[in-house]
């Protein structure tokens, strides 16, 4: 029997090619525009990133598995895929080696002073930097420690850095010093000369970095957030930035995307400013259609798949 699917990303003739000899009747659609249709009424499996917008996945009475190309899972729509049996997969650490690439990139440019060396450049200007700091020694902690952490957190050996965590329960986690549990984040954050936001987006992490926390913050820190921009207070950010708490920042990205032209955090020296770059690599499609490969192979077999999120959990 054939299944039939959506999949709202053409990965070339050769790729959905074997995609289809799985057993599958492939339709492809641009997700940005893909609405509801007579068409897609027998899909059984839908492959995306976010067509959600468009795409009414209640009148889908025969969807029963969502793969999504994405680690996060914040554009579903969670409030009807938690009242279904749907299954729902993600592509979990599909992106975690750029953008631990990306970590340690930002970590290096924000102590090297390196966007005001290269703005020097660009103005001819000859002018020594005397104030340039090492990451030899630092502390580093890692809010989340999932994939994309503990990549970042891999990269980081070789600069003899001590590498803290938070999670759940404090469990410990490969390449971490130490791990905190979430109820002890403020006692991690008072050790950090270096913060990374990697901890997924969800109801309970809305503005989990606000005025309270940064205050817990060791005065003259650094912070990166390549997670998701509703888990930080924007304007308790800015506050930080201009107080002397946070002394420098790098966010890929931001509570509302793109940011406004009026942010005042485009003007900051302060602030290295990415649109939502990190997880961009040449190999993205590759190990993105790798996954989604094996999963729907598995899928039509019956087996197991890779990644699946307990719906009433979160992940």
């Amino acid at each position: 029997m054939v299944i039939k699917s959506l999949i709202t990303f053409n990965y070339g003739d050769e790729k959905m090619k074997k995609l289809e000899e799985l057993g599958y009747d492939i339709i492809v659609e641009d997700e940005n525009n893909v609405v509801y249709s007579n068409e897609l009424s027998e899909i059984e499996v839908l492959v995306c990133y976010n067509p959600f917008d468009t795409l009414d996945i209640s009148k889908m009475k025969n969807l029963k598995w969502i793969q999504l190309s994405s680690a996060g899972i914040d554009q579903l729509p969670i409030n009807y895929t938690k009242g279904t049996d749907i299954i729902v997969s993600n592509n979990k650490g599909g992106y975690s080696i750029p953008m631990g690439e990306w970590v340690v990139l930002k970590i290096l440019e924000m102590l090297k002073h390196s966007a005001k060396l290269y703005d020097n450049q660009n103005k001819k200007i000859w002018k020594m930097d005397t104030k340039i700091l090492e990451l030899c020694g630092k502390t580093v902690g890692f809010i989340g420690t999932g994939n994309i952490a503990q990549q970042s957190a891999k990269r980081l050996q070789g600069f003899e850095v001590k590498t803290l965590g938070v999670n759940t329960k404090g469990n410990d986690v490969e390449y971490f010093d130490k791990c905190f549990s979430i109820m002890k984040i403020d006692e991690m954050l008072n050790l950090c000369d270096i913060v990374i936001l990697t901890i997924p987006y969800t109801e309970e992490t809305y503005h989990l970095i606000n005025s309270e926390r940064i205050s817990h913050m060791k005065t003259g820190a650094y912070f990166i957030n390549v997670a998701r921009g509703l888990i930080v207070d924007e304007n308790a950010l800015i506050e930080a930035l201009q107080n002397g708490k946070i002394v420098g920042v790098s966010l890929d990205v931001v509570e509302k995307e793109p940011l406004s032209e009026q942010s005042p955090l485009w003007e900051m020296e302060n602030v290295i400013i990415t649109p939502h770059n990190s997880w961009i690599s040449e190999k993205k499609n590759d190990r993105r259609y790798e996954l989604i490969y094996e999963n729907m192979k598995s899928y039509i077999e019956g087996r197991e798949l890779r990644n699946v999120i307990d719906m009433n959990k979160g992940y």
